[in-house]
């Protein structure tokens, strides 16, 4: 979607010849002219505003990535922040260690800031378009749509993320009352329902498709809605414990589901490697929302993932920064049975960490497009070997390295940026993958698990036939590779304990490295029990982690930045335990 792809300079000028001497006296005088308000409400304006506002998603740095590893997968037992040391982007090993984070943690501030830079787009834009006429503009209803759809994800991610943050919309913008809207001006559950209507008001309003590809649709905006109720349904008290589990809420997150499966817009990948290939962006029939990324578009770097720019190795074909490493317990995670079946209770007892280990067990397949192994192919290239020498401080972090996000140095989209390495791979928010373990995840807690089970098996089995590009030189699999689906009365027993157990592991094992992971983990009211007992297991593996703390009632939410509460004079109030 080249017109959203690429990035929206617009700046108007109003020039008078202006020429100054070196005296400042220019700086006192009076401007010649205002452009006002109303001059920019134009059709031609709105669309710039639309496209501004879609861009500010790409706009995404290292510091604070829309892709979300080091709030999701640094704080959940995935991954390890790697890097030269713990001291490189310190600010990032404090979250991951809970127990030395702090409330002016700048990274934490600078990705407030930037979801607020988005919402003010979308505000900004939807203050011109709601004062044009459909005679004049057309696509009023639609363009309203799709930026609610922006404003809904971002304040989606707010709410994950901080749990009570200030609810700023057009209104605000147009009232100028922004020094009066409080964090804590709606409850927990009514801030849900704010970031619900949003993708409400979507749904009823935009297509059923798009032509171009980066504009969200009817059912793209469904499934941001059924999150959201997913999300909701876990009710929490004061204290961030999950008290309740709303079934209302269950009950409409399967009802959107089905229409949105009913829909046949989307399918699984027959290779759950496809998703994390730029070649298979174009075709996806996977992503339901996506970060639209691009190269060669006119402009110096194109519209790259710099999200992800530290995140690959340092072999000479990347060069830098080997963060986002996964974590020993992550791999170990992927080990299965003698059934194929994970090892729920066991896969920690012995770790598989080099050589024959991934010969001597048995493992998921998607171990292998997930982790990087010493000695097993990058990027599904039997002749482009990982090494350990490709590691910048394994005596910290170990010799593993994130593929996912990674693009070969081959691909057509892979740019250098030195002294970063990035490509134009989108960026995925929502795959259906996940819409489908939503569905599944809400029936087990519905207690109608039997109904679950078909749809974990069918991300099981896609899982199960996608060892096509995980071979050697020689053909053969990179890992001993045994997996099966869930079989009850064969391999399981099939009750609402087991299908918890069960959905909860597939979402670890097919999300994992992609920033989801810690907020599952506090959804379901575990995250203190988890974290904590991965710190006291890993620690042994990894020195640093000794020094990890997760506190109960604090820690399942990031502090409110401490730069945001001076902004506000005192306006907005602290996360509980901060």
């Amino acid at each position: 979607m080249k017109n959203i792809r690429k990035f929206l300079y617009a700046t108007l000028l109003v020039s008078t010849g202006l020429i100054y001497s070196c005296q400042d006296s220019f700086l006192d005088m009076a401007p010649k002219s205002i452009i006002s308000s109303d001059l920019l409400k134009t059709p031609d304006n709105a669309e710039s505003m639309v496209i501004a506002a879609y861009a500010e998603l790409g706009n995404d740095h290292y510091t604070a990535p829309n892709s979300l590893w080091p709030y999701a997968d640094n704080t959940s037992g995935d991954s390890y922040k790697g890097g030269d040391a713990t001291g490189d982007i310190a600010e990032f090993n404090q979250m991951e260690l809970f127990s030395i984070l702090q409330p002016d943690n700048p990274m934490l501030d600078q990705k407030w800031y930037r979801l607020y830079v988005g919402i003010s787009r979308v505000n900004e834009a939807l203050s011109i378009i709601n004062d044009l006429s459909v005679d004049d503009y057309p696509q009023k209803a639609e363009r309203q749509a799709e930026l609610r759809f922006l404003r809904g994800h971002h304040y989606f991610v707010l709410k994950t993320m901080f749990k009570f943050m200030p609810w700023i919309d057009e209104e605000v913008l147009t009232n100028d009352s922004y020094a009066e809207v409080s964090n804590r001006a709606f409850s927990d559950q009514e801030l849900w329902d704010k970031v619900a209507a949003e993708f409400q008001f979507a749904a009823e309003n935009l297509p059923e498709t798009q032509s171009d590809k980066g504009r969200p649709n009817k059912f793209a905006a469904m499934s941001y809605l059924a999150k959201v109720k997913l999300y909701q349904a876990y009710e929490q008290d004061d204290q961030n414990n999950v008290t309740t589990i709303n079934t209302s809420k269950l009950q409409e997150v399967v009802s959107l589901v089905d229409q949105i499966t009913g829909s046949g817009q989307y399918a699984l990948f027959a290779d759950f490697g496809y998703n994390f290939l730029w070649d298979y962006d174009e075709s996806s029939t996977e992503s339901v929302f996506a970060i639209q990324r691009s190269i060669g578009d006119d402009t110096p770097k194109g519209r790259l993932d710099w999200g992800n720019v530290l995140n690959y190795p340092m072999n000479p074909e990347y060069g830098c920064c080997w963060f986002h490493i996964p974590s020993q317990n992550l791999v170990n995670s992927f080990k299965t049975d003698a059934d194929g079946l994970p090892q729920f209770d066991t896969f920690n007892d012995a770790d598989a960490n080099a050589g024959s280990d991934f010969f001597d067990n048995t493992f998921d397949v998607r171990l292998d497009h997930t982790v990087a192994i010493p000695g097993h192919p990058w990027k599904y290239d039997p002749e482009f070997i990982y090494e350990e020498s490709w590691t910048r401080s394994p005596q910290i972090y170990g010799y593993f390295s994130s593929l996912k996000e990674n693009q070969s140095p081959d691909c057509p989209c892979f740019q250098k940026v030195p002294p970063f390495m990035a490509s134009s791979k989108n960026t995925d928010i929502i795959r259906y993958a996940d819409v489908l373990l939503w569905k599944a995840e809400a029936l087990i807690e519905l207690g109608r698990q039997d109904e679950a089970l078909p749809i974990i098996n069918e991300v099981r089995q896609r899982a199960i036939n996608s060892s096509g590009m995980l071979k050697d030189a020689s053909g053969f699999p990179v890992s001993n590779y045994n997996m099966d689906i869930y079989v009850p009365g064969d391999n399981c027993v099939w009750t609402q304990d087991f299908a918890r157990q069960a959905l909860r592991w597939e979402r670890r094992l097919e999300f994992a490295m992609e920033g989801i992971r810690f907020f599952d983990l506090v959804r379901w009211g575990i995250a203190a029990e988890y974290i904590n007992n991965y710190f006291e297991e890993e620690m042994t593996k990894r020195e640093y982690l000794k020094d990890g703390r997760f506190t109960k009632n604090k820690n399942e939410y990031f502090p409110i930045p401490q730069q945001q509460i001076d902004f506000s004079k005192g306006l907005y109030e602290r996360n509980p335990g901060w």
